[in-house]
């Protein structure tokens, strides 16, 4: 539910509008919707600025396509790690909902939020191609909170010429979004190039002695540059959403 509906709504009751029953019967779910698997938390965009996010691994597909169904009344819903067979149960009742594959994220939009104007502007930058997948988590998901996203792959520091060749692109960003495995070298190399705050994603790409992203995520936490943070292994929807968080307040503090 959004802050505007409800500022709206309270002046429909003020001026007779609307009754006092009425909007009873719109609020009654706030807080929360009780379901019996879930209760949903309507309240959320009020009180951090964005909605809740399903996140869909370990709940049913019949699970993910009610919770998709109720949050949809409110606006635009995203769902992550999800399957292709959530997505098909989502689509049962939200048909133009849509599979970001590669992110694996579900979006569905509504005509409540399209008009918003974006918040600012995110740079995804991943070291190599076996990233992407990562990378497209917070692309998508910074996307879908209403950043303008720029998407800038595989220049990582083992060919660095091409970074320099887009580091410009890079520079232009509000926020910087660094996704990389191996040593996760990239995010420190760009913490000491660029003024924007550089939100470093450690991934499990990599070897033996990668232990499943731990050497990157060590690396990074252990950067030289300053204005580096870092989010836990492979998660790009934290990065995406930590990104919108920071646009967010900037905007409504401009």
């Amino acid at each position: 539910m959004r802050e505007d509906y409800i500022r709206q709504l309270l002046r429909d009751v003020k001026e007779g509008a609307v009754s006092e029953e009425d909007a009873y019967e719109q609020l009654k779910e706030l807080p929360y919707k009780e379901m019996d698997f879930a209760n949903l938390d309507n309240h959320r965009r009020i009180r951090t600025g964005f909605p809740e996010v399903v996140y869909c691994e370990g709940k049913t597909p019949r699970q993910i396509r009610d919770i998709f169904a109720e949050l949809a009344k409110h606006g635009t819903v995203m769902g992550t790690r999800a399957t292709e067979r959530d997505f098909a149960a989502v689509k049962q009742k939200l048909p133009d909902a849509e599979y970001h594959e590669a992110a694996r994220i579900i979006v569905s939009k509504s005509s409540i939020d399209a008009a918003d104007e974006p918040i600012g502007n995110v740079a995804v930058v991943s070291a190599g191609t076996a990233d992407i997948p990562v990378a497209e988590e917070a692309a998508v998901t910074a996307e879908t909170l209403g950043n303008e996203v720029s998407r800038i792959y595989d220049v990582g520091v083992s060919g660095i010429h091409r970074l320099f060749a887009r580091l410009e692109d890079i520079r232009k960003a509000d926020v910087v979004i660094v996704v990389a495995g191996m040593e996760g070298a990239l995010a420190s190399v760009l913490g000491g190039l660029v003024a924007a705050p550089v939100i470093a994603v450690p991934t499990s790409v990599g070897y033996g002695a990668n232990f499943g992203g731990l050497s990157a995520l060590l690396s990074m936490l252990n950067s030289c540059a300053n204005g580096v943070s870092i989010v836990n292994i492979d998660n790009g929807f934290g990065a995406g959403y930590t990104a919108s968080v920071i646009n967010k307040r900037q905007k409504n503090n401009d």
